[in-house]
């Protein structure tokens, strides 16, 4: 049952000739994570940070495939606007969302079948109304709790423990340009963006053309 949905997807996305994306959200923060590096014998590297910022970077994701075609990244980050615990929005609103599947529409070229968890933002009424009106777009939803489902979540791995690992930002856009950087550089390569598909054992026909 939790694979319905996706190869509903994969059939549907075939018969249309439709590019398969999925969609995805996550948040990197000031404090970086922790990776293995080099480092003299005997001196343990060690990174300073500013421990309290609770600045942080959100980022949507599209992972998009289609057989023949290299595979695509296409990503937003949404810097924190520094307002406080609750003030001012810190993650993505449908429009935003929105927005981005069109800008992805406008990238591909061709049809959409796009494969999201259920968020509350993609389940909003004005994303279904959107949906309802937009002939080349047809949505899936995962099932609940089943990020191994969802090669974004590869994409997310890849990034946090590459390029934002073991840096000591010096200010969010420090951290805003590290997260563009990491995510450009797995943009240039498609076999990374195949991986995180493969990893999640649901599709294995869909390969990046050269």
């Amino acid at each position: 049952m939790e694979e319905a949905g996706v190869a509903a997807g994969k059939s549907l996305g075939a018969a249309l000739g439709a590019w398969l994306v999925f969609e995805d959200e996550a948040g990197v923060s000031m404090t970086p994570a922790r990776a293995r590096t080099w480092g003299r014998r005997g001196r343990t590297p060690v990174v300073r940070v500013r421990g309290r910022s609770r600045r942080r970077v959100s980022i949507a994701a599209l992972t998009c495939y289609k057989p023949g075609e290299r595979s695509r990244l296409i990503y937003r980050p949404r810097p924190d606007d520094g307002q406080g615990r609750n003030k001012g929005r810190k993650s993505f609103a449908w429009t935003d969302y929105r927005d981005l599947i069109v800008a992805a529409r406008n990238q591909l070229g061709g049809p959409i079948v796009l494969i999201s968890d259920n968020l509350n933002t993609h389940l909003a009424a004005g994303m279904k109304e959107f949906i309802a009106a937009t002939d080349w777009l047809t949505v899936y939803q995962l099932p609940p709790y089943a990020p191994d489902l969802d090669p974004v979540e590869g994409i997310w791995s890849l990034l946090r423990r590459g390029f934002p690992a073991n840096v000591a930002f010096v200010d969010p856009d420090h951290l805003v340009r590290t997260v563009r950087r990491g995510s450009r550089k797995i943009q240039y390569r498609p076999q990374l963006i195949d991986g995180c598909l493969a990893a999640t054992g649901l599709i294995t026909d869909i390969a990046s053309s050269t």
